[in-house]
């Protein structure tokens, strides 16, 4: 066995001459295990929270989206669909036309954004019958076109579901012909009749109102233009080889979009406080190191006759600094191991019964903070940990206990 690492070792679990040095030692160890596990927790929750952010809008926001480059809209036939819906792990190909809109139902009115999307998304859509508040998910039926709005509209419209006039008007201004100031001769309107409403998230609740792709084109004045097209892919589908695949298809004059790209800006919120978040508790950590420097000092004061007797006995200058380096790590490092068991504990236990609720709990659609475990966190705070760990090891070492050794 290595000998500095051995009475390392039995330093730190002896009994001192000093209480305080014991108490010290102890708080320094208690200190670093807060810290650890309040980072080992912390980060679980935001990754809880991403995780809950992206399930919600990957119900609306497809797997890949294809838009024009330049411009707004594109015909159908500008991409190849069947080359597209060839490719393995597409499950799901849908045009889609977007256009702001008011929205106007018994003196109420909203500016909202219609989605027109084809017969097909209504099979198998993302929007399930768990997301619906009320109503079925029905767009077209025969020659008939109905509208499903976000919970958000409905409630600022006060839309009423059960009353047999429950009709929308829809008004898109013209893209043909001058403006006028005469609303029929300016505005395109039809009604629409809401047969649900659904509710994902506010951004969209408050936002969409669904309609059938082929409402949308004739309040536009479109033959087969499209605003995008939506893909969705299986579960275990390659996205970013698929958004390749569909790249060499389509060239360079349409954009593609993953999931992450949709929401760039939210996603790159997100990642910067979750590291915001790290650096504020490493600097706590670092601040809670100093323990571990003051009982470093206070043990090497303490055992200045042991460093005497290595002396007489021929211990080099390096084997006694190695001796309290090995110490000040092994504080730090059992305090590390110690939160990263706490952490991991509290984060199992918070994920299979809920302990921490959040507050208002009942009005979102968890109840309790969410929590993921990832490893390669557990990975950047041991590092972290352990490169703080060496600094406070260090800087007493080097600085008294060759100071001690040679006053001896």
């Amino acid at each position: 066995m290595n000998l500095p690492f051995f009475i390392a070792r039995r330093y730190l679990i002896s009994k001192k001459s000093h209480n305080i040095i014991n108490l010290i030692s102890g708080i320094s160890m208690v200190g670093v295990a807060v810290g650890t596990a309040a980072l080992i927790i912390v980060l679980s929750v935001f990754n809880g929270f991403e995780s809950v952010v992206v399930s919600l809008f990957s119900v609306f926001d497809p797997d890949v989206k294809i838009t024009v480059v330049e411009g707004k809209t594109f015909h159908n036939n500008d991409i190849n669909a069947d080359q597209i819906r060839n490719i393995p792990g597409v499950i799901k190909y849908t045009e889609v036309v977007e256009e702001n809109a008011l929205l106007y139902y018994k003196k109420q009115q909203f500016l909202a954004t219609i989605k027109g999307v084809d017969s097909l998304y209504q099979v198998n859509s993302p929007i399930n019958d768990s997301l619906l508040v009320t109503g079925e998910m029905i767009l077209q039926l025969d020659s008939m076109d109905f509208a499903i709005p976000g919970y958000g509209i409905a409630y600022f419209l006060n839309l009423d579901m059960n009353a047999p006039d429950n009709f929308i008007s829809v008004y898109i201004p013209k893209r043909k012909g001058s403006i006028s100031g005469l609303p029929q001769e300016s505005f395109y309107s039809e009604f629409i009749r809401p047969t649900a409403i659904f509710s994902v998230q506010q951004d969209f609740d408050d936002k969409y109102m669904l309609v059938p792709l082929r409402f949308a084109r004739r309040m536009l004045d479109y033959t087969d233009e499209v605003t995008s097209i939506e893909i969705r892919l299986a579960r275990d589908a390659d996205a970013g080889s698929i958004k390749g695949k569909i790249a060499s298809i389509i060239g360079p004059q349409f954009r593609i979009q993953n999931r992450f790209e949709q929401q760039e800006v939210l996603y790159k919120i997100m990642k910067s406080e979750k590291w915001a978040v790290f650096l504020i508790l490493t600097f706590i950590l670092i601040v809670a190191s100093f323990s571990v420097i003051g009982s470093l000092t206070m043990l090497i004061l303490d055992k200045k006759k042991d460093i005497g007797i290595l002396r007489s006995m021929g211990a080099k200058d390096a084997v006694i600094k190695q001796i309290f380096f090995f110490e000040g790590l092994l504080i730090s490092l059992t305090g590390a191991f110690s939160g990263l068991i706490i952490g991991l504990t509290v984060c199992i236990l918070q994920q299979h019964f809920g302990l921490i609720k959040l507050q208002g709990g009942d009005s979102f659609i968890i109840s309790a903070y969410p929590v993921k475990l990832i490893a390669t966190d557990f990975l950047y705070v041991f590092i972290t940990i352990t490169l703080i760990g060496t600094a406070a090891a260090w800087l007493p070492v080097r600085k008294i206990a060759v100071k001690l050794s040679k006053t001896v």
